[in-house]
């Protein structure tokens, strides 16, 4: 056994933290020697000590199976240190207190994680950590340890397991992009058929105002022209006159836009009488039709 920090003949010291025992013809006389300067008959007594009374810490490396048969390697943290009071159990009834401590976190961790998921185990980890320091309290209080606190600090599963896991959470993540990115085009393809349909209305309807507003303008124009009896002028030269002027003002608006596609068309003035014929015909054909 180790000796007390100093000690001369007759006395002997007591470091703090730390406590010492006292044997009287090699028999503990159930005397524990606190921190300090103690006396002793060098004869009879023999001081045995010191204990530490320091919180320590064990990791201790457990290789165990979970519930779905995935081997991990759980590492589990011990703070303990020596029970008030019970001094003289710790240091006489346990040699080896650290083997002791990792026999029972064998045991304890061993039988608690076959009972879980592998994904369930890492949810779970504070619930195992309470377990472990519950049983282990009552094991190591009888031997005069108290544990302070019980932690898992690593969980690692087997590494093909680890990569495993990882791409599958990668797959996972890439298809939900995937779908995000296919309903982003999705709408941006409804936005631009609601925009093109819009925009369409809006043509259509500009087109028929267009088209009212030109019709309205012949008519007054028309009345403007054959209003006076005494002019000369009939309708036909009118209507003529008016289709004329509508073909210079296309010619002029198709070579002022660059962007009009080119239109072949008879473009001489012969053209135009001929084209106020057929309209002519084309409006003479429908009332027939009506009459009939």
């Amino acid at each position: 056994m180790a000796e007390p920090s100093a000690s001369c003949f007759c006395c002997f010291c007591v470091e703090e933290a730390n406590v010492a025992f006292k044997e009287v013809w090699g028999k503990y006389d159930g005397e524990i020697q606190e921190p300090g300067c103690h006396c002793m008959n060098p004869i009879s007594t023999h001081i045995n000590g010191p204990l530490s009374t320091r919180v320590r810490e064990s990791a201790i490396r457990v290789e165990t199976k979970t519930k779905d048969n995935v081997f991990v390697t759980m590492v589990v943290t011990l703070q303990y240190r020596v029970l008030k009071g019970s001094e003289d159990k710790a240091y006489y009834e346990l040699s080896h207190p650290e083997s002791q401590l990792q026999s029972y976190v064998f045991n304890n961790v061993r039988a608690e994680i076959p009972k879980f998921m592998l994904d369930e185990l890492f949810i779970s980890k504070d619930e195992i950590a309470r377990t472990l320091k519950t049983d282990l309290s009552a094991e190591m209080a009888q031997f005069g340890y108290e544990i302070v606190q019980a932690l898992i600090t690593d969980l690692e599963p087997d590494h093909g397991v680890k990569k495993s896991m990882n791409e599958i959470n990668a797959a996972t993540r890439m298809r939900m992009a995937a779908s995000d990115k296919a309903e982003a085009e999705k709408i941006l393809i409804v936005k631009a058929a609601e925009a093109d349909a819009e925009s369409k209305r809006l043509s259509g309807v500009g087109l028929a105002e267009m088209r009212k507003a030109v019709i309205s303008g012949l008519h007054d124009s028309i009345q403007l022209f054959t209003g006076d009896s005494n002019s000369g002028i009939g309708q036909q030269e009118v209507m003529d006159l008016l289709l004329m002027n509508q073909f210079f003002d296309t010619m002029k608006e198709m070579s002022g836009n660059s962007r009009n596609n080119t239109l072949f068309i008879p473009h001489t003035p012969d053209a135009v009488a001929d084209l106020g014929g057929q309209v002519r015909n084309c409006f003479d054909n429908t009332a027939n039709k009506k009459q009939r």
